[in-house]
């Protein structure tokens, strides 16, 4: 099935019943639920590991983008349409209110211009992190993702750019293991390095 055939499974009425539903749940603390084709998705936030691993690349990307009037946000509403992504960290201009959804329940992910994604143990999250949240952001035209996984072989740090939001794929992927570095080809993080200093345990 291709990407957009995921997209249009739901109906214009399923993505406004979902969305609906999304504004009014009230989580417990420690839970996130996002909307990822046709399904609203409740997951845990991390652990501990999870924490140090968005905290080092949040630095990593800090230093970079110094003086370049974009920051790094974690864990916020990236909204397209009726549907709702919240990756671990995204990049977007210093005031967010330059770039609000339309509802402002979050920002507009057709503005956001660099995702990150650190993979939480388990077989559905590896899925939603490397399959579908990866067609999300394509689809969103989101120029860089960034995912982080302990838990694929050995660990594995993988970088997508160049989206094609018609196919909903990143026609550039590049995937290293840990030990071996990989740079960011495109966007705000053009030329920076990821690498054991991020990954080591």
């Amino acid at each position: 099935m291709s990407a957009l055939a995921h997209e249009t499974v739901c109906d214009p009425g399923l993505d406004e019943v979902l969305w609906q539903a999304w504004k009014a749940m009230d989580l417990p603390e420690g839970y996130r639920a996002e909307i990822i084709e046709g399904s609203i998705e409740v997951s845990p936030t991390g652990r501990r590991r999870h924490t140090v691993l968005v905290h080092r690349l949040r630095w990593l990307l800090d230093a970079h983008l110094a003086a370049s009037g974009l920051r790094v946000f974690n864990d916020g509403n990236v909204i397209r349409g009726r549907k709702v992504c919240i990756p671990d960290l995204f990049v977007g201009p210093e005031d967010l209110d330059e770039i609000p959804d339309e509802e402002g329940l979050g920002v507009d992910a057709t503005r956001v211009l660099l995702v990150a994604e650190i993979v939480s143990p388990g077989k559905d999250a590896h899925r939603r992190d490397h399959i579908r949240k990866q067609r999300w952001y394509a689809l969103a035209g989101v120029p860089v993702y960034v995912v982080i996984d302990d838990f694929d072989d050995e660990g594995t740090v993988t970088v997508f750019s160049a989206p094609d939001p018609e196919k909903g794929t990143f026609t550039t992927k590049t995937s290293v293991g840990y030990g071996t570095s990989v740079v960011i080809p495109d966007g705000p993080a053009k030329g920076l390095t990821i690498g054991e200093e991020l990954t080591r345990a």
